[in-house]
């Protein structure tokens, strides 16, 4: 709204924002986090998410939807200097605010991998994986594979993905995975818990500049 109303000021009363795309795939940062877990999708799209959520995603970035980081266009530097303002008065850029959470997880994602216990459930899942006729050395080397990187859902895919689950459940593998990374986000908050509290703070901060702001135009 802020950038909306300072476009228009600037003399881009036509300009609007890009709808944001809808969701594909995983829901949240754990849904599919360890990878694939829903036997009758794999069953249908293999390590692809349904077909009319796909189609949903292509219509909208047809149109000019975008995650976020769209392009300025020929208005960009006014765009800038707006997007500027904005953030001034909403006391900053909540994106930001998150960078140091995000970060120690993605460490803790990557650590987690080194988990004896995980260790342990990959060989299992790998193992389990060869007497189908495969072989991957972890779980998400499996959904990674560059045949299956095509919008085409072969029978190949399928059959891959069907094994892949049903070694995860006999392996038990993202239930030790998240088990082991859950722990050492635990470890990482309470080493971190100052700077991540700051944070915390300047979220609630921004939030409530935001809620005024709303307060003011109804």
């Amino acid at each position: 709204m802020l950038i909306g109303d300072c476009m228009k000021a600037a003399g881009y009363g036509q300009w609007r924002a890009a709808p944001e795309l809808p969701k594909v795939g995983p829901k949240t940062l754990t849904d599919w986090r360890y990878g694939i877990h829903d036997g009758e999708l794999a069953k249908r799209r293999g390590y692809k998410p349904e077909e009319a959520e796909q189609a949903a995603y292509d219509a909208a970035v047809n149109v000019g939807a975008v995650d976020g980081t769209s392009a300025l266009g020929p208005d960009g530097q006014a765009l800038q200097a707006c997007r500027g303002e904005a953030r001034t008065k909403l006391k900053g850029d909540v994106i930001d605010y998150s960078d140091e959470a995000q970060k120690l997880g993605n460490e803790a994602f990557v650590r987690s991998k080194e988990d004896p216990a995980v260790v342990a459930a990959f060989q299992a899942w790998s193992a389990c994986m060869k007497e189908h006729g495969y072989d991957y050395k972890q779980p998400l080397d499996a959904s990674d594979d560059p045949r299956f990187g095509s919008r085409n859902v072969t029978p190949e895919e399928i059959a891959t993905a069907t094994s892949d689950i049903a070694c995860r459940d006999r392996t038990q593998v993202a239930k030790m995975w998240w088990q082991a990374e859950t722990g050492l986000q635990g470890a990482a908050l309470e080493k971190h818990a100052e700077s991540l509290n700051k944070s915390r703070k300047d979220m609630d901060a921004a939030a409530k500049a935001a809620a005024d702001v709303l307060a003011g135009k109804k």
